[in-house]
Protein backbone atom coordinates (compact mmCIF):
# COMPACT_ATOMS: atom_id res chain seq x y z
CA UNK A 1 0.00 0.00 0.00
CA UNK A 2 1.37 3.57 -1.11
CA UNK A 3 2.03 5.78 1.29
CA UNK A 4 -0.61 8.58 1.50
CA UNK A 5 1.13 12.51 1.16
CA UNK A 6 -0.42 15.20 2.73
CA UNK A 7 -2.84 17.24 0.61
CA UNK A 8 -3.31 21.18 0.47
CA UNK A 9 -7.23 21.57 1.38
CA UNK A 10 -8.81 24.67 2.58
CA UNK A 11 -5.45 26.12 2.73
CA UNK A 12 -3.68 23.37 5.22
CA UNK A 13 -1.73 20.16 4.50
CA UNK A 14 -3.67 17.22 6.14
CA UNK A 15 -4.31 13.62 5.30
CA UNK A 16 -6.17 13.38 1.85
CA UNK A 17 -9.17 11.24 3.89
CA UNK A 18 -12.78 13.05 4.25
CA UNK A 19 -15.51 12.78 5.84
CA UNK A 20 -18.69 13.03 3.68
CA UNK A 21 -21.59 14.60 4.60
CA UNK A 22 -24.49 13.25 5.68
CA UNK A 23 -27.75 15.08 6.22
CA UNK A 24 -30.17 15.53 9.07
CA UNK A 25 -28.13 14.87 12.32
CA UNK A 26 -26.43 11.75 11.05
CA UNK A 27 -22.86 14.02 10.28
CA UNK A 28 -22.24 16.46 12.93
CA UNK A 29 -19.84 18.66 14.85
CA UNK A 30 -18.57 15.57 16.77
CA UNK A 31 -17.87 13.11 14.12
CA UNK A 32 -16.70 16.25 12.10
CA UNK A 33 -14.20 17.52 14.80
CA UNK A 34 -12.87 13.96 15.75
CA UNK A 35 -11.99 13.73 11.79
CA UNK A 36 -10.02 17.13 12.09
CA UNK A 37 -8.54 16.01 15.25
CA UNK A 38 -7.30 12.90 13.55
CA UNK A 39 -5.34 14.96 10.77
CA UNK A 40 -8.00 14.79 8.26
CA UNK A 41 -11.20 16.82 6.71
CA UNK A 42 -14.36 16.29 8.97
CA UNK A 43 -17.59 17.39 7.53
CA UNK A 44 -21.03 18.06 9.43
CA UNK A 45 -24.36 18.91 7.97
CA UNK A 46 -26.15 22.18 7.90
CA UNK A 47 -29.23 20.27 6.73
CA UNK A 48 -31.53 20.78 9.53
CA UNK A 49 -28.34 20.22 11.58
CA UNK A 50 -29.35 19.98 15.73
CA UNK A 51 -28.49 22.45 18.16
CA UNK A 52 -28.71 21.57 21.82
CA UNK A 53 -30.37 21.98 24.91
CA UNK A 54 -28.73 23.24 28.37
CA UNK A 55 -27.56 19.64 28.84
CA UNK A 56 -26.27 19.06 25.61
CA UNK A 57 -29.46 16.94 24.39
CA UNK A 58 -30.43 17.71 20.98
CA UNK A 59 -33.69 20.40 20.31
CA UNK A 60 -36.27 18.04 18.65
CA UNK A 61 -37.61 20.48 15.62
CA UNK A 62 -41.26 21.33 16.22
CA UNK A 63 -43.07 23.60 13.94
CA UNK A 64 -45.43 25.90 15.58
CA UNK A 65 -46.63 28.09 13.09
CA UNK A 66 -50.09 27.44 10.56
CA UNK A 67 -48.63 28.45 7.16
CA UNK A 68 -46.02 26.72 5.37
CA UNK A 69 -44.65 30.19 4.42
CA UNK A 70 -44.15 30.57 8.19
CA UNK A 71 -42.69 27.22 8.73
CA UNK A 72 -40.30 27.81 6.09
CA UNK A 73 -39.08 30.41 8.30
CA UNK A 74 -39.28 28.39 11.28
CA UNK A 75 -36.91 25.55 9.44
CA UNK A 76 -34.51 28.25 8.25
CA UNK A 77 -33.99 29.58 11.85
CA UNK A 78 -33.25 25.86 12.94
CA UNK A 79 -30.84 25.38 9.86
CA UNK A 80 -29.31 28.47 11.15
CA UNK A 81 -29.19 27.87 14.75
CA UNK A 82 -28.05 24.47 14.26
CA UNK A 83 -25.05 24.60 11.98
CA UNK A 84 -23.86 27.18 14.29
CA UNK A 85 -23.89 24.73 17.18
CA UNK A 86 -22.36 22.12 15.56
CA UNK A 87 -19.52 24.47 13.59
CA UNK A 88 -18.50 25.07 17.34
CA UNK A 89 -18.46 21.68 18.43
CA UNK A 90 -16.34 20.67 15.73
CA UNK A 91 -13.97 23.40 16.04
CA UNK A 92 -13.51 22.72 19.85
CA UNK A 93 -13.39 18.86 18.95
CA UNK A 94 -10.65 19.46 16.70
CA UNK A 95 -8.50 21.24 18.63
CA UNK A 96 -6.84 23.24 15.97
CA UNK A 97 -5.95 20.21 13.74
CA UNK A 98 -7.28 19.16 10.23
CA UNK A 99 -10.16 21.47 8.55
CA UNK A 100 -13.64 21.65 8.94
CA UNK A 101 -15.98 21.56 6.13
CA UNK A 102 -19.81 22.06 6.53
CA UNK A 103 -22.29 20.34 3.69
CA UNK A 104 -25.24 21.63 2.29
CA UNK A 105 -27.68 20.83 -0.59
CA UNK A 106 -28.89 23.69 -3.04
CA UNK A 107 -31.94 21.90 -3.13
CA UNK A 108 -33.16 22.25 -0.16
CA UNK A 109 -35.07 24.89 1.12
CA UNK A 110 -33.60 28.05 2.05
CA UNK A 111 -30.06 27.29 1.39
CA UNK A 112 -28.73 30.96 0.73
CA UNK A 113 -30.43 32.03 3.43
CA UNK A 114 -28.78 29.40 5.75
CA UNK A 115 -25.17 29.66 4.51
CA UNK A 116 -25.19 33.19 4.99
CA UNK A 117 -26.93 32.94 8.64
CA UNK A 118 -24.18 30.58 9.31
CA UNK A 119 -20.98 32.01 7.90
CA UNK A 120 -21.54 35.26 9.10
CA UNK A 121 -21.14 33.73 13.01
CA UNK A 122 -19.05 30.72 11.79
CA UNK A 123 -16.33 31.93 8.71
CA UNK A 124 -13.15 31.64 11.48
CA UNK A 125 -14.09 27.95 12.27
CA UNK A 126 -15.31 26.93 8.79
CA UNK A 127 -12.88 26.10 6.46
CA UNK A 128 -14.81 24.62 3.42
CA UNK A 129 -18.04 24.04 2.31
CA UNK A 130 -19.37 21.42 0.35
CA UNK A 131 -22.44 21.45 -1.79
CA UNK A 132 -24.31 19.46 -4.10
CA UNK A 133 -27.95 18.54 -5.30
CA UNK A 134 -28.24 20.34 -8.16
CA UNK A 135 -26.35 23.05 -10.29
CA UNK A 136 -24.94 25.35 -7.27
CA UNK A 137 -23.80 28.67 -9.42
CA UNK A 138 -24.31 30.71 -6.20
CA UNK A 139 -22.40 28.56 -3.72
CA UNK A 140 -19.14 30.33 -5.46
CA UNK A 141 -20.03 33.73 -4.58
CA UNK A 142 -21.30 33.47 -1.19
CA UNK A 143 -18.05 31.37 0.09
CA UNK A 144 -16.05 33.72 -1.55
CA UNK A 145 -17.34 36.63 0.20
CA UNK A 146 -16.62 34.74 3.61
CA UNK A 147 -13.16 34.32 2.81
CA UNK A 148 -14.25 30.18 2.90
CA UNK A 149 -13.50 27.63 0.27
CA UNK A 150 -16.30 26.00 -1.66
CA UNK A 151 -16.63 22.33 -3.06
CA UNK A 152 -18.82 21.58 -5.50
CA UNK A 153 -20.47 18.01 -5.37
CA UNK A 154 -20.47 16.66 -9.42
CA UNK A 155 -21.63 13.98 -11.11
CA UNK A 156 -19.79 14.16 -14.33
CA UNK A 157 -17.30 16.57 -16.03
CA UNK A 158 -20.28 18.18 -18.17
CA UNK A 159 -21.88 19.71 -14.84
CA UNK A 160 -18.46 20.97 -14.06
CA UNK A 161 -17.83 22.56 -17.08
CA UNK A 162 -20.82 24.52 -16.90
CA UNK A 163 -20.81 25.51 -13.30
CA UNK A 164 -17.15 27.00 -14.41
CA UNK A 165 -18.36 28.75 -17.27
CA UNK A 166 -21.53 30.38 -15.85
CA UNK A 167 -19.95 31.03 -12.61
CA UNK A 168 -16.87 29.41 -10.74
CA UNK A 169 -14.30 31.10 -13.36
CA UNK A 170 -15.27 34.28 -11.17
CA UNK A 171 -14.18 32.74 -8.27
CA UNK A 172 -11.48 30.60 -8.91
CA UNK A 173 -9.37 31.96 -5.70
CA UNK A 174 -11.84 29.74 -3.50
CA UNK A 175 -12.41 26.87 -5.59
CA UNK A 176 -11.18 24.49 -3.09
CA UNK A 177 -11.72 21.09 -4.95
CA UNK A 178 -14.15 19.45 -7.07
CA UNK A 179 -16.14 16.28 -5.49
CA UNK A 180 -16.78 13.65 -8.04
CA UNK A 181 -20.04 11.91 -6.41
CA UNK A 182 -20.06 8.24 -8.64
CA UNK A 183 -23.73 8.19 -9.17
CA UNK A 184 -24.26 4.72 -8.97
CA UNK A 185 -21.69 3.59 -5.71
CA UNK A 186 -22.66 6.93 -3.34
CA UNK A 187 -25.47 6.25 -0.68
CA UNK A 188 -27.99 9.52 -0.62
CA UNK A 189 -29.60 11.41 -3.47
CA UNK A 190 -27.11 10.61 -6.79
CA UNK A 191 -26.76 12.86 -9.26
CA UNK A 192 -27.75 10.48 -12.48
CA UNK A 193 -28.66 12.29 -15.75
CA UNK A 194 -31.50 10.97 -18.45
CA UNK A 195 -28.71 9.94 -20.79
CA UNK A 196 -27.42 7.69 -17.95
CA UNK A 197 -29.04 3.84 -16.98
CA UNK A 198 -29.29 3.76 -13.33
CA UNK A 199 -28.70 -0.43 -13.93
CA UNK A 200 -25.37 0.09 -16.22
CA UNK A 201 -22.54 1.86 -13.88
CA UNK A 202 -19.72 3.31 -15.91
CA UNK A 203 -16.42 2.78 -13.98
CA UNK A 204 -15.19 5.67 -12.03
CA UNK A 205 -11.70 6.06 -13.38
CA UNK A 206 -12.75 6.70 -16.53
CA UNK A 207 -15.30 9.34 -15.31
CA UNK A 208 -13.02 11.23 -13.00
CA UNK A 209 -10.08 11.48 -15.55
CA UNK A 210 -12.51 13.04 -17.84
CA UNK A 211 -12.97 15.82 -15.33
CA UNK A 212 -9.36 16.44 -14.61
CA UNK A 213 -8.61 17.03 -18.54
CA UNK A 214 -11.63 19.65 -18.32
CA UNK A 215 -10.25 21.23 -15.00
CA UNK A 216 -6.84 21.21 -16.87
CA UNK A 217 -7.86 23.42 -19.21
CA UNK A 218 -9.46 26.02 -16.92
CA UNK A 219 -5.32 25.46 -15.28
CA UNK A 220 -6.77 23.50 -12.39
CA UNK A 221 -4.45 20.57 -12.88
CA UNK A 222 -3.57 20.95 -9.07
CA UNK A 223 -6.74 21.30 -7.44
CA UNK A 224 -8.04 18.34 -5.83
CA UNK A 225 -10.92 16.34 -7.03
CA UNK A 226 -12.91 14.23 -4.07
CA UNK A 227 -13.84 10.81 -5.02
CA UNK A 228 -17.19 10.07 -3.25
CA UNK A 229 -18.94 7.24 -2.97
CA UNK A 230 -17.72 3.44 -3.05
CA UNK A 231 -14.24 3.80 -1.38
CA UNK A 232 -13.98 1.19 1.31
CA UNK A 233 -10.78 -0.57 1.65
CA UNK A 234 -7.82 2.30 0.48
CA UNK A 235 -5.96 -0.78 -1.28
CA UNK A 236 -8.41 -1.04 -4.23
CA UNK A 237 -8.28 2.38 -4.77
CA UNK A 238 -3.65 2.66 -5.01
CA UNK A 239 -3.79 2.76 -8.34
CA UNK A 240 -5.18 6.23 -7.85
CA UNK A 241 -2.64 7.71 -5.07
CA UNK A 242 0.42 9.54 -6.89
CA UNK A 243 -1.41 9.33 -10.54
CA UNK A 244 -0.28 11.82 -12.86
CA UNK A 245 -3.42 10.93 -15.08
CA UNK A 246 -5.71 11.63 -12.11
CA UNK A 247 -3.21 14.48 -10.25
CA UNK A 248 -4.03 15.20 -6.39
CA UNK A 249 -7.25 13.16 -5.12
CA UNK A 250 -9.13 13.13 -1.86
CA UNK A 251 -11.06 9.89 -0.77
CA UNK A 252 -14.39 10.70 0.69
CA UNK A 253 -15.83 8.13 3.07
CA UNK A 254 -19.74 8.53 3.62
CA UNK A 255 -21.04 5.08 4.99
CA UNK A 256 -17.93 4.13 7.18
CA UNK A 257 -18.15 6.76 9.54
CA UNK A 258 -21.54 5.99 10.40
CA UNK A 259 -20.53 3.04 12.47
CA UNK A 260 -18.09 4.78 14.81
CA UNK A 261 -18.50 6.29 18.37
CA UNK A 262 -18.81 9.54 17.91
CA UNK A 263 -21.62 8.84 15.34
CA UNK A 264 -25.07 9.41 16.59
CA UNK A 265 -26.92 7.07 15.04
CA UNK A 266 -29.12 4.43 17.13
CA UNK A 267 -28.03 1.02 18.22
CA UNK A 268 -30.95 -0.01 15.90
CA UNK A 269 -28.72 1.46 12.73
CA UNK A 270 -25.46 -0.09 14.13
CA UNK A 271 -27.19 -3.64 14.54
CA UNK A 272 -28.99 -3.24 10.99
CA UNK A 273 -25.92 -1.97 9.43
CA UNK A 274 -23.55 -4.80 10.50
CA UNK A 275 -25.85 -7.60 9.06
CA UNK A 276 -26.42 -6.19 5.61
CA UNK A 277 -25.93 -8.28 2.68
CA UNK A 278 -24.61 -7.24 -1.08
CA UNK A 279 -28.30 -6.38 -2.92
CA UNK A 280 -29.27 -4.67 0.19
CA UNK A 281 -28.68 -1.22 -0.50
CA UNK A 282 -30.61 -0.14 -4.02
CA UNK A 283 -31.49 3.15 -6.14
CA UNK A 284 -34.82 4.44 -6.19
CA UNK A 285 -36.61 6.97 -7.63
CA UNK A 286 -39.47 7.89 -5.13
CA UNK A 287 -37.76 10.91 -3.58
CA UNK A 288 -39.17 14.00 -3.54
CA UNK A 289 -36.73 15.76 -4.94
CA UNK A 290 -37.04 13.94 -8.12
CA UNK A 291 -33.60 12.50 -7.93
CA UNK A 292 -32.62 8.94 -7.81
CA UNK A 293 -31.40 7.82 -4.35
CA UNK A 294 -29.59 4.89 -2.48
CA UNK A 295 -31.14 3.76 0.40
CA UNK A 296 -31.40 -0.09 2.58
CA UNK A 297 -34.36 -1.77 0.97
CA UNK A 298 -36.83 -1.93 3.71
CA UNK A 299 -40.59 -1.66 5.05
CA UNK A 300 -40.42 1.77 3.85
CA UNK A 301 -39.32 1.45 0.56
CA UNK A 302 -41.40 -2.01 -0.16
CA UNK A 303 -44.31 0.05 1.00
CA UNK A 304 -43.84 2.83 -1.72
CA UNK A 305 -42.98 0.40 -4.20
CA UNK A 306 -46.44 -0.80 -3.45
CA UNK A 307 -48.20 2.23 -3.82
CA UNK A 308 -46.43 2.79 -8.05
CA UNK A 309 -46.85 -1.14 -8.58
CA UNK A 310 -50.90 -0.33 -7.62
CA UNK A 311 -51.56 1.92 -10.22
CA UNK A 312 -53.71 2.43 -13.28
CA UNK A 313 -54.45 5.58 -16.11
CA UNK A 314 -57.47 7.37 -15.31
CA UNK A 315 -59.71 10.43 -16.19
CA UNK A 316 -62.17 11.88 -15.15
CA UNK A 317 -65.06 11.43 -18.22
CA UNK A 318 -64.45 8.48 -21.18
CA UNK A 319 -61.78 9.47 -23.40
CA UNK A 320 -59.47 6.95 -25.69
CA UNK A 321 -59.22 3.27 -24.08
CA UNK A 322 -60.44 5.39 -20.57
CA UNK A 323 -63.79 4.16 -21.50
CA UNK A 324 -64.73 1.47 -18.23
CA UNK A 325 -66.85 3.37 -14.87
CA UNK A 326 -65.07 2.74 -11.41
CA UNK A 327 -66.85 3.73 -8.89
CA UNK A 328 -64.76 3.91 -5.32
CA UNK A 329 -65.37 5.24 -1.96
CA UNK A 330 -68.04 5.49 0.23
CA UNK A 331 -69.71 8.41 -2.04
CA UNK A 332 -69.81 6.55 -4.95
CA UNK A 333 -67.48 8.26 -6.81
CA UNK A 334 -66.30 7.39 -10.15
CA UNK A 335 -64.00 7.95 -12.71
CA UNK A 336 -62.88 5.69 -16.31
CA UNK A 337 -59.91 3.77 -16.36
CA UNK A 338 -59.30 0.72 -19.36
CA UNK A 339 -61.42 -2.26 -19.06
CA UNK A 340 -58.34 -4.58 -17.76
CA UNK A 341 -57.82 -2.08 -15.29
CA UNK A 342 -60.96 -2.39 -13.72
CA UNK A 343 -60.63 -5.69 -12.46
CA UNK A 344 -57.38 -4.87 -11.07
CA UNK A 345 -58.42 -1.89 -9.39
CA UNK A 346 -61.29 -3.41 -8.25
CA UNK A 347 -59.04 -6.54 -6.97
CA UNK A 348 -56.83 -4.19 -5.18
CA UNK A 349 -59.96 -2.37 -3.28
CA UNK A 350 -60.99 -5.76 -2.11
CA UNK A 351 -57.77 -6.31 -0.89
CA UNK A 352 -58.33 -3.03 2.27
CA UNK A 353 -56.55 -0.85 -0.69
CA UNK A 354 -59.76 1.55 -1.06
CA UNK A 355 -58.28 4.97 -1.24
CA UNK A 356 -57.57 5.65 -4.72
CA UNK A 357 -55.39 8.89 -4.97
CA UNK A 358 -55.06 11.12 -8.18
CA UNK A 359 -51.16 11.92 -9.37
CA UNK A 360 -49.86 14.39 -11.25
CA UNK A 361 -49.22 12.03 -14.36
CA UNK A 362 -52.96 11.24 -14.71
CA UNK A 363 -52.98 8.00 -12.80
CA UNK A 364 -54.51 6.39 -9.48
CA UNK A 365 -52.54 5.11 -7.06
CA UNK A 366 -54.62 2.73 -4.23
CA UNK A 367 -53.63 2.76 -1.00
CA UNK A 368 -55.50 1.84 2.53
CA UNK A 369 -57.46 4.34 4.10
CA UNK A 370 -54.94 5.29 7.27
CA UNK A 371 -52.17 5.52 4.98
CA UNK A 372 -54.38 7.88 2.68
CA UNK A 373 -55.06 10.06 5.77
CA UNK A 374 -51.07 9.97 6.96
CA UNK A 375 -50.34 11.13 3.48
CA UNK A 376 -52.95 14.07 3.42
CA UNK A 377 -51.51 14.70 6.69
CA UNK A 378 -47.87 14.87 6.30
CA UNK A 379 -48.91 16.93 2.44
CA UNK A 380 -51.01 19.64 4.90
CA UNK A 381 -47.94 20.03 7.40
CA UNK A 382 -45.05 21.07 4.79
CA UNK A 383 -42.44 23.29 6.07
CA UNK A 384 -40.67 23.32 3.12
CA UNK A 385 -37.78 21.71 3.50
CA UNK A 386 -37.13 21.36 -0.57
CA UNK A 387 -36.51 24.08 -2.98
CA UNK A 388 -39.08 22.20 -4.97
CA UNK A 389 -41.30 19.14 -3.45
CA UNK A 390 -43.21 16.59 -5.59
CA UNK A 391 -44.84 15.47 -2.48
CA UNK A 392 -46.24 18.61 -1.06
CA UNK A 393 -46.12 20.77 -4.39
CA UNK A 394 -44.32 23.08 -2.46
CA UNK A 395 -41.68 25.68 -3.83
CA UNK A 396 -39.53 28.34 -2.91
CA UNK A 397 -40.85 31.11 -5.06
CA UNK A 398 -43.75 34.04 -4.84
CA UNK A 399 -46.48 31.62 -5.57
CA UNK A 400 -45.28 28.79 -2.80
CA UNK A 401 -46.01 26.43 -5.14
CA UNK A 402 -45.03 24.41 -8.16
CA UNK A 403 -48.44 24.50 -10.01
CA UNK A 404 -48.48 20.51 -10.44
CA UNK A 405 -50.56 18.61 -8.53
CA UNK A 406 -48.90 16.57 -5.30
CA UNK A 407 -47.66 13.43 -5.96
CA UNK A 408 -48.77 10.63 -3.27
CA UNK A 409 -46.44 8.18 -4.69
CA UNK A 410 -43.68 10.23 -3.22
CA UNK A 411 -43.39 11.07 1.26
CA UNK A 412 -41.96 13.57 3.52
CA UNK A 413 -38.36 13.34 3.72
CA UNK A 414 -37.85 15.53 6.14
CA UNK A 415 -40.27 13.58 9.04
CA UNK A 416 -38.94 10.58 7.47
CA UNK A 417 -35.13 11.88 7.90
CA UNK A 418 -35.54 13.47 11.08
CA UNK A 419 -37.17 10.32 12.96
CA UNK A 420 -34.45 7.61 11.83
CA UNK A 421 -32.07 10.29 13.00
CA UNK A 422 -33.46 11.09 16.15
CA UNK A 423 -33.87 7.24 17.29
CA UNK A 424 -36.75 6.49 14.93
CA UNK A 425 -37.06 2.61 13.47
CA UNK A 426 -35.09 1.69 10.80
CA UNK A 427 -37.73 -0.21 8.80
CA UNK A 428 -40.18 2.24 8.27
CA UNK A 429 -38.02 5.39 7.28
CA UNK A 430 -35.67 5.77 4.79
CA UNK A 431 -32.32 4.88 5.37
CA UNK A 432 -29.78 6.21 3.20
CA UNK A 433 -26.48 3.61 2.48
CA UNK A 434 -23.61 3.66 0.28
CA UNK A 435 -23.70 0.54 -1.70
CA UNK A 436 -20.56 -0.73 -0.02
CA UNK A 437 -22.65 -1.05 3.06
CA UNK A 438 -23.00 -4.25 3.04
CA UNK A 439 -19.23 -4.90 3.50
CA UNK A 440 -19.62 -4.04 7.24
CA UNK A 441 -20.46 -7.52 7.52
CA UNK A 442 -17.38 -9.25 6.25
CA UNK A 443 -15.09 -6.41 7.15
CA UNK A 444 -12.49 -8.46 10.08
CA UNK A 445 -12.42 -4.80 11.70
CA UNK A 446 -16.15 -5.06 12.64
CA UNK A 447 -15.76 -8.78 13.84
CA UNK A 448 -17.60 -9.25 16.64
CA UNK A 449 -19.44 -5.86 16.78
CA UNK A 450 -16.09 -4.28 17.31
CA UNK A 451 -17.03 -0.18 16.43
CA UNK A 452 -14.06 1.96 16.40
CA UNK A 453 -13.30 5.63 17.08
CA UNK A 454 -12.85 8.42 14.24
CA UNK A 455 -9.45 8.33 14.93
CA UNK A 456 -9.14 4.24 15.03
CA UNK A 457 -10.90 4.20 11.62
CA UNK A 458 -8.75 6.54 10.00
CA UNK A 459 -5.35 4.79 10.99
CA UNK A 460 -7.15 1.71 10.27
CA UNK A 461 -8.37 3.25 6.28
CA UNK A 462 -4.56 4.86 6.11
CA UNK A 463 -3.17 1.13 6.16
CA UNK A 464 -5.05 0.43 2.75
CA UNK A 465 -7.61 -1.86 4.67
Amino acid sequence: MKALAPTLVSGLDVLPILEGGKGVSVSNGFTAGAFAAAGAVGTFSCVNADFLDADGNPVRQVYQSNTRGERFQELIDFAVKGGIAQARIAHDVAGGAGRIHMNVLWEAGGTEQILHGVLEKTKDIVHGVTCGAGMPYKVAEIAAKYAVYYYPIISSARAFRALWKRAYSKYADWLGGVVYEDPWLAGGHNGLSNAEDPLVPQHPYERVRELRDIMRQFGLGETPILMAGGVWYLRDWEDWIDNDELGPIVFQYGTRPILTQESPVSEEWITRYLTLKEGDVSLNKFSPTGFYSSAVNNRFLAELAGRSDRQVDVASKPEGELTEKLTYGSRSRHAYVRPADKARAEAWMAEGYTEPMWTPDDTFIFVESDKAQQIRQDQKDCMGCLSQCRFSNWADNERGGTGRKTDPRSFCIQKTLQDIAHGGPVDDNLMFAGHNAFKFASDPFYKDGFIPTVKQLVDRIVTGD
